[in-house]
């Protein structure tokens, strides 16, 4: 199951600050807006959300429909498919996506830790037209 680009989503304190330190690692920003709270910032094939105020704790990020630069894609598993796979597989879907959508949509659940893993789709599903 393709999962899409992977990125690591922080909740950070001082958004301009943790861009900052990001920013001395080489990492540059790619997409977001300071007045929007949140920035994504890529060094090579390493992506960082940077995220202030909008969750709390850190997230693990799938993006079905987007390739490395945050480009999209024309062909990709819809995070609905994905949805659908982990459900068959066992896994607790704790915020699910609307099955009968066909926009962007995401999916939350967690490892046996507690750790979120979201399943972020901002691209219409494969063949919509939305």
């Amino acid at each position: 199951m393709d999962l899409g680009n992977f990125s690591l989503s922080l909740s950070v304190k001082d958004l301009g600050a943790s861009k900052a330190f990001y920013e001395k690692l080489g990492f540059a920003v790619i997409a977001g807006e300071l007045t929007h709270n949140y920035l994504i910032l890529a060094n090579g094939p390493v992506k960082v959300g940077l995220f202030q105020g909008m969750f709390t704790g850190n997230i693990l990020t799938f993006n079905p429909g987007w390739g490395p630069g945050g480009e999209p894609l024309a062909a990709f598993t819809d995070v609905r498919e994905i949805q659908a796979r982990l459900r068959e597989q066992g896994v607790p879907i704790v915020t699910p996506a609307d099955e009968a959508s066909t926009g962007p949509a995401h999916v939350l659940i967690a490892d046996p830790d507690g750790n979120v893993i979201m399943f972020d789709q901002h691209v219409p599903r494969p063949g919509s037209d939305d």
